[in-house]
């Protein structure tokens, strides 16, 4: 909300100063309101009340006022080619284990709260990024943990797996997105070394979830070549070249995370599915898909996600 007032700020400020508007507290009192509602906790084991800054106030008048500097088009008016879009919600249930591990979280929050730890030892957004860690995969807080049948990782590989097999004739392609757990370095040369056959003799170690994935996905029969992470691509040239292998069919299933597979990526010919493995911290970032097409088509968005995370 604040971003509207910033467009403002900087294309009428005028308009503004003669209305009174000018600073934000101002602006804030006339076309804002705030909204006291019941919310998850962070470490998610209870609900607490929180008064945000959440609902638009005398909105006509608002948007008379930023109508003098913006000429507005919503999708309904464009009417661009664009696919349908499916949407799954993939919830699955905890282990016993990640049952555990939040009651964890939360003993772990409530010494926070009470200044027991120091804020070197302990604080909130490090219990936030473990909970994110724990609802992913629990490996990804102890690798020795065993592999949950029933995890997002296991879910997701169905997913991909059943997708790649219904659209075998059309070479239909896949974007995977999980921003935590991402390869490093030295398994991406591994990576491209290894041979289809290799991926059979590695022991079930748990190193990240981006290899785990894929020699999971490549044990059911994907080809090794079509399964490939954008993290491979370190140059324009290497991107370039891995895009069009996408477009073209030859990589069905690319792994990226937000950052590196976002703004800029051009494979959306054969897409047909995305799935989100974990949730990106900013709208913009929701969408790669949404994009117009030669040929309609209906597309799926598949979200990941635990029901106690």
């Amino acid at each position: 909300m604040v971003e509207m007032y910033s467009v403002q700020r900087y294309l009428q400020y005028d308009t503004l100063a003669r209305n009174g508007l000018q600073h934000f507290d101002s602006w804030a009192s006339t076309f804002g309101e705030t909204v006291t509602a019941l919310e998850l906790s962070p470490e998610g084991t209870n609900y607490r009340a929180k008064t945000r800054f959440a609902k638009f106030y005398n909105l006509p008048e608002l948007m008379q006022m930023f109508r003098e500097v913006a000429d507005i088009q919503t999708a309904d008016m464009l009417k661009l080619p664009v696919p349908k879009v499916n949407y799954h919600n993939i919830k699955t249930n905890p282990s016993e284990i990640q049952t555990e591990m939040v009651a964890g979280l939360a003993k772990r929050a409530e010494k926070v709260r009470a200044r027991l730890v120091k804020p070197q030892q302990d604080n909130m957004l490090k219990i936030t990024n473990d909970g994110r860690k724990l609802a992913l995969d629990q490996r990804l807080i102890d690798p020795m943990l065993p592999d949950d049948p029933n995890s997002k990782v296991n879910a997701c590989v169905d997913n991909i797996y059943h997708i790649w097999e219904e659209h075998a004739d059309t070479k239909a392609a896949q974007l995977a997105f999980c921003d935590l757990s991402t390869p490093t370095n030295k398994k991406i040369i591994e990576t491209q070394e290894v041979s289809e056959n290799a991926f059979e003799m590695i022991p079930d170690q748990f190193d990240n979830v981006y290899d785990d994935m894929r020699k999971k996905l490549i044990q059911r029969g994907i080809p090794a070549e079509q399964v490939r992470f954008i993290h491979e691509a370190t140059t324009d040239a290497q991107k370039k070249e891995l895009f069009a292998k996408v477009r073209s069919g030859e990589v069905r299933v690319l792994f990226g995370s937000t950052p590196k597979m976002g703004a800029g990526t051009n494979v959306q010919d054969r897409l047909i599915a995305i799935h989100n493995l974990d949730c990106p911290w900013r709208p913009s970032d929701v969408g790669r898909i949404l994009r117009t097409f030669k040929i309609k088509k209906n597309v799926e968005v598949t979200d990941n996600g635990k029901d106690d995370f």
